[in-house]
């Protein structure tokens, strides 16, 4: 009977899993989606209304089953992982495999420490996960949140161990045990005495272990989660735990508040960053690494979130001190911007600036699939009498193809646009640009606003002088100076090239500029062409 009983107590009983999906239902138009769970007690159910539907339903019922779980007790200490029993397939692989030639077994991470309930979500929203593993394996999913941990396991005594009596004289005579329970310690197997004679007195209870000098016990460690990763008891060394627990608290504090502070926010990312890659260092986990990654990054673009709501950098030499500004465009907004006015200057049929100008604007319209719409009113504002022969310069070298003639295209209304072609841009040919549509439209407006600035139409500048107003505007500095804060202005052999200019006369055409309020001040002594941009222009510009 002791043997048997002995088996009973080491097996383990499998993780429990619960699976909840979304999945499509019926016809692709229609919208609706189907909700499925893994438990066979639960019905599919189908809703009409489309996926945002279906995922309140599903997070009432993936709140339901959890419910359901901690009235039952939680999860099960002596459960098995149900991570390893889909050999440890849902674990993040390492993003450094690829670079060594390799990739990671999935079971990279050994299983280990108590058993937890978690719940798992994928990014799009079609898949809940809830399961019973191991929490090497929880911190090591991603998405998955812990969400309770099961208490140790408890032992028995053995069945071949005598109940002992609370003292040892408590035995009535015969030598039987009485009915009171004998004391259980560490060891887990019986012993011989036992195991010899059901009726064999229990050995002497051992002294309990002496005190600490100090009279208390050692307390225990802090432990504490940051980026759905439990943070290890542990972890050595102890400055990294307590930063990594600390850093986890202020992240959920952050989320608490009621107004954002970027500034803060990027500086809890660098130190997340910082964190992670040394608990990637102690641990050799990739995935920590590939975290830490993560978050340089995230601290990157909060920076820049920031910098485009005030207008200002925070190495800028201005202090700090200049105008707070609403940009029009990003600073990787304006880095496109500049890569599409490279474009044209090089992939223009004709060096005129009538036709660069074009090519500019029209490449904008369309950069993402090599086809957009352009209307009679918009060649015009961009062009005023030379738009017609320009249109035809381009469809006579096949830059430009059209549905019908150029005079269709001139006729054209806002409500009857025609579509035109870029064959150089089309889907199958090399891609010059790597932004997406958001990014193009905003650029494109952003160019629309300079071409078609209206001080610039009242003095009735040519393409010269917009070209000139293009250029100055994407290649500012956050205070509306021309060229880098190391550079002394723009070179003006550049500045000449792109607006099909000899270098002598952009001294001319940037006083055009001045006099239509668009620079405050230009000069093009030793080869620089010096400005800044007048404040009503400052959204305009570039952010270099």
């Amino acid at each position: 009977m002791a043997v048997e009983a002995g088996t009973r107590q080491d097996e383990r009983v499998a993780g429990r899993v619960w699976t909840v999906r979304l999945d499509p239902y019926g016809r692709p138009s229609a919208g609706a989606v189907r909700l499925s769970c893994s438990r066979p007690a639960c019905t599919d159910q189908r809703f009409p209304g489309g996926a945002a539907a279906g995922r309140k339903a599903a997070i009432g019922h993936v709140n339901a089953h959890l419910a359901h779980i901690r009235a039952g007790g939680g999860p099960r200490g002596e459960a098995w992982c149900a991570c390893r029993a889909a050999d440890c397939a849902w674990h993040t692989p390492d993003p450094e495999a690829g670079r060594r030639g390799g990739t990671r077994p999935a079971g990279a991470v050994r299983c280990g420490g108590p058993v937890v309930l978690t719940v798992y979500a994928d990014r799009a929203g079609r898949l809940w996960r809830i399961a019973e593993m191991c929490a090497r394996c929880a911190a090591a999913t991603p998405n998955c949140r812990v969400l309770d941990t099961s208490p140790p396991p408890t032992r028995t005594a053995p069945a071949g161990t005598a109940q002992a009596a609370k003292t040892p004289d408590a035995q009535p005579a015969g030598g039987t045990v009485g009915a009171h329970a004998a004391a259980v310690f560490s060891d887990h197997g019986p012993s011989p005495a036992a195991s010899s004679s059901p009726t064999a007195a229990p050995g002497p209870v051992p002294r309990a272990r002496a005190a600490s000098p100090g009279g208390a016990s050692r307390p225990a460690k802090r432990r504490g989660k940051i980026a759905q990763r439990t943070v290890p008891h542990d972890l050595e060394p102890d400055v990294l735990r307590l930063e990594l627990i600390e850093l986890g608290d202020t992240f959920r504090a952050y989320q608490q508040r009621t107004e954002p502070d970027l500034v803060l926010l990027a500086e809890l990312h660098e130190r997340k960053a910082r964190a992670f890659a040394l608990w990637a260092d102690v641990s050799g986990d990739g995935s920590l690494r590939h975290e830490a990654k993560r978050a340089e990054k995230a601290a990157q673009t909060t920076r820049q979130m920031h910098d485009n709501r005030t207008g200002q950098v925070a190495d800028d030499t201005a202090g700090g001190d200049g105008p707070v500004v609403e940009r029009l465009l990003t600073r990787n907004q304006a880095v496109h911007a500049r890569t599409v006015l490279d474009y044209a200057a090089a992939h223009a049929p004709h060096p005129q600036a009538e036709v660069r100008l074009a090519v500019l604007m029209l490449t904008l319209r369309a950069a993402r699939a090599g086809t957009g719409n352009i209307t009679g009113q918009d060649l015009t504002g961009w062009l005023q009498g030379d738009a017609e022969r320009v249109l035809q310069q381009l469809v006579a070298a096949d830059w430009l193809r059209l549905p019908g003639t150029v005079a269709d295209v001139m006729a054209s209304r806002s409500e009857d646009p025609t579509a035109i072609t870029v064959p150089t841009l089309l889907p199958e040919q090399p891609r010059p640009f790597t932004f997406g549509k958001n990014n193009r439209a905003r650029i494109s407006g952003w160019a629309q606003k300079v071409v078609g600035d209206r001080k610039i139409r009242k003095k009735k500048l040519g393409a010269t002088a917009r070209l000139l107003a293009l250029y100055t505007a994407a290649h500012t500095r956050p205070d509306g100076r021309l060229g880098h804060p190391e550079d002394d202005g723009l070179p003006v052999d550049q500045v000449a090239a792109f607006c099909t200019l000899p270098p002598e006369q952009v001294g001319e055409h940037a006083d055009l500029l001045v006099t239509a309020d668009w620079l405050t001040e230009a000069d093009t002594d030793q080869g620089r062409l010096r400005g800044q941009l007048t404040e009503r222009i400052l959204p305009l510009g570039g952010l270099l």
